[in-house]
C-alpha cells in the first residue's frame, strides 16, 4: 500500500487519509475519492492531500476485517457489516462468552495491522451484547498478512463463541446453627433468585436442615429427587475443612469433591463438588452478598453446563483479587491498648417539621432538654469523644449544651437533608478514630448501656465491621459504622441515611439484639414526644 501526500488530480481511486476542511469543502477521512472530490478539491485551492493507495496483493480495510470475524465467530454469534475498517460481533442469545485465548493472542501477533479484541473471557453475555471486534489500522492489508490470520482462526475455531445457559432448576439447601436468623436466610435466597433471573434459571426447591452431615446428605437427595439439575449449600458455618459437614455430606449422598477453596477473593471458601454428575457448589460466606464475587464465576459456568475442574479454579488467580471489599482486613485496622477507638456522631440539626413548630430537639424531659439528655447518655459510654452536628436553631441547641463537653459542629447545609450533617460529622472525626456509632438526637431511650453493647461488639478482625441492634428482627438505632464505610458514608446525597449500605454488606455486620424498644422509638410527634416524656419520667 502507497502512503504518502499527492496531487488531488493524482489521488483517483485512492482514500484520504485526513478529513479536510476548506471553505465549503469538506471531504471526510476513508472517502475513497472520485472525479468530483477532484475538482472539489482544486477549486478550493488545496493543492496537496494525503492519501492510501492500493497495490497489487492488497486487501481493503472492510473486506479484511469482515472476513477475519467471519472465520473468528463459533456458535450463537453474528456479524455486523464491516465499516471503516471494523466488523463487530455480537451474541445471538443469553450465555457465557468462550474463548480461544492462546488462539486470540497469536492473531494479534501476526501484524500490527490486525486487531481482534473481546469481552473477558466467561463472562455473561446477553442477546444482542456487543463480545468481540476485529479492527483493521490501515486501510489494507497485505493478502499474505490476511492469509496468516485466516488460518490462525481457521486452526483454532471457533475463536469465541457464546455457550448458552442451559441449567435452569435450581435446589437451595441452608443449614442452621443457633443464631443464624430466618431473616438473613430469606435473603440469601432472595439475592440468589436475583443472581439465577438473567439466566433464566430458578430455585424450584429449597430445604433449611441442622447444620448436621446426616442432614444435609437427606437434604441434597430430596434436591436432585424434586428435579433440581445443580444444587448450592449455604453453610450456616464456613466450610474450614475437605472434611467439614458440607463435603462430609456431598461424599455421603454418593458424590464427589472436585475441589474445595479458589483463588479468588472474595470466594476463597468456595466448594465444587457434585452427586451423580449434578453439581454441587458449597458456597463461601460471600455468596449472601449481591456484590460480584468468586461464587459468581462458578456459578456461571455451571448454569452454562461448562465443567469446571480442580485446573480451572486454580487459574482464576491472576484476576482473582476483585474490587475492594469491606471485610478484608488492611494494615491501618489496628486495635489500641484501650480497645478500638469509637466516637460518637449526634445528628441534631433537623427542622422538627412533623412536630408543627417547636423543635423537639429543645422539649424538656426530666428538666433537661431532648438534644442534652442524648449528649449526656453519649458521654457516659465508652465513646472517646462526642460531636454533636447543629443546624436548625443553631443557637438554641447550643445552649440547650452548654457545660456539657461535647465538641459542637455546625452544618450550614442542613435544609438538603441528613446526608449532610452525617458528612459534616464524619468531618470532624481525627484519623485515630476507628469507627462512628451515629446517634439521632431525638431517640433519648437510647442510653450508655445500648451505645456499649454496640461498641462491645465492634470487632472488624471477625468481619464485625459495622453493628447495629435489632428487635425481634428489626433493625434500629444507633448504627456503628467502621472507618472503612467513611468514603461511602462521605458520598451520601439528599434527605437518605445509610441503610442500603447495610443490604449491600450483609456480611460485614453484626446484628445485636436488644430488649424493649428504645432503639426503634423517636420522638418525631408530639404524640410520640408525650410517650417518651412519660415513660422516661415514670423511671
Amino acid at each position: 500500500m502507497k502512503f504518502g501526500p499527492v496531487a488531488p488530480a493524482d489521488a483517483l481511486g485512492a482514500t484520504a487519509v485526513h478529513s479536510i476542511r476548506k471553505g465549503d469543502l469538506v471531504l471526510k477521512k476513508g472517502t475513497v475519492i472520485g472525479a468530483a472530490d477532484i475538482a472539489a478539491l482544486e477549486a478550493a485551492g488545496v493543492s496537496e492531500i494525503v492519501v492510501a493507495q492500493l497495490e497489487d496483493g492488497d486487501i481493503g480495510e472492510d473486506v479484511a476485517a469482515a472476513r477475519i470475524a467471519a472465520a473468528a465467530a463459533g456458535d450463537n454469534v453474528r456479524l455486523d457489516r464491516a465499516f471503516t475498517g471494523r466488523c463487530n460481533l455480537f451474541a445471538e442469545e443469553a450465555g457465557l462468552l468462550v474463548v480461544e485465548r492462546a488462539a486470540i493472542d497469536a492473531l494479534n501477533r501476526i501484524d500490527e495491522s490486525v486487531t481482534f479484541a473481546t469481552l473477558p473471557a466467561f463472562k455473561p453475555v446477553v442477546a444482542g451484547e456487543m463480545i468481540a471486534t476485529v479492527k483493521i489500522i490501515p486501510f489494507a492489508v497485505p493478502d499474505r498478512t490476511l492469509a496468516q490470520a485466516l488460518e490462525v482462526a481457521a486452526n483454532a475455531r471457533p475463536l469465541v463463541r457464546v455457550q448458552p445457559f442451559s441449567v435452569k432448576t435450581i435446589g437451595v439447601v441452608s443449614t442452621l446453627l443457633p443464631g443464624l436468623s430466618d431473616k438473613v436466610i430469606d435473603k440469601t435466597i432472595r439475592i440468589t433468585s436475583d443472581r439465577l433471573a438473567p439466566a433464566g434459571a430458578r430455585i424450584i426447591a429449597e430445604k433449611r436442615v441442622a447444620h448436621d452431615r446426616q442432614a444435609l446428605t437427606v437434604a441434597l437427595k430430596e434436591l436432585f429427587d424434586a428435579g433440581a439439575e445443580l444444587a448450592i449449600v449455604f453453610g450456616a458455618s464456613a466450610i474450614a475443612d475437605r472434611r467439614d459437614v458440607i463435603p462430609a455430606a456431598i461424599e455421603s449422598a454418593g458424590g464427589k469433591i472436585e475441589h474445595f477453596g479458589m483463588p479468588v477473593d472474595p470466594g476463597n471458601l468456595m466448594l465444587v463438588g457434585s452427586v451423580n454428575a449434578r453439581p454441587v457448589i458449597g458456597a463461601p460466606g460471600c455468596a449472601r452478598s449481591p456484590k460480584e464475587n468468586g461464587f459468581d464465576w462458578i456459578l456461571m459456568r455451571l448454569l452454562a453446563g461448562l465443567p469446571v475442574t480442580r485446573e480451572d479454579i486454580t487459574g482464576m488467580g491472576v484476576g482473582g483479587l476483585l474490587m475492594e471489599i469491606v471485610t478484608r482486613p488492611q494494615p491501618r485496622e489496628r486495635e489500641s491498648k484501650e480497645g478500638h477507638r469509637v466516637a460518637a456522631v449526634i445528628l441534631a440539626a433537623g427542622r422538627s417539621t412533623r412536630m408543627g413548630g417547636p423543635n423537639k430537639l429543645l422539649a424538656e424531659i426530666r428538666g433537661k432538654p431532648i438534644v442534652r439528655l442524648v449528649a449526656e447518655h453519649a458521654l457516659a459510654s465508652k465513646a472517646v469523644r462526642v460531636i454533636v452536628v447543629t443546624g436548625h436553631q443553631r443557637a438554641q441547641v447550643e445552649t440547650a449544651l452548654k457545660g456539657v463537653g461535647v465538641t459542637l459542629v455546625h452544618n450550614p447545609d442542613f435544609a438538603e437533608g441528613l446526608s449532610t450533617s452525617l458528612k459534616a460529622g464524619l468531618a470532624a472525626l481525627g484519623e485515630d478514630v476507628d469507627a462512628a456509632i451515629v446517634l439521632l438526637a431525638d431517640m433519648p431511650q437510647v442510653d450508655s448501656a445500648l451505645i456499649d453493647r454496640l461498641i462491645g461488639a465492634f470487632d472488624p478482625e471477625r468481619g464485625a465491621l459495622a453493628v447495629v441492634p435489632t428487635i425481634d428482627g428489626k433493625r434500629g438505632n444507633p448504627v456503628l459504622w467502621s472507618r472503612r464505610f467513611f468514603p461511602e458514608l462521605m458520598a451520601l446525597e439528599g434527605d437518605v441515611g445509610a441503610r442500603h449500605l447495610i443490604a449491600q454488606n450483609p456480611e460485614a455486620f453484626a446484628e445485636v439484639p436488644v430488649s424493649g424498644q428504645a432503639a426503634l422509638v423517636d420522638v418525631d410527634t408530639p404524640e410520640a414526644l408525650i410517650a417518651v416524656k412519660a415513660e422516661l419520667e415514670a423511671r
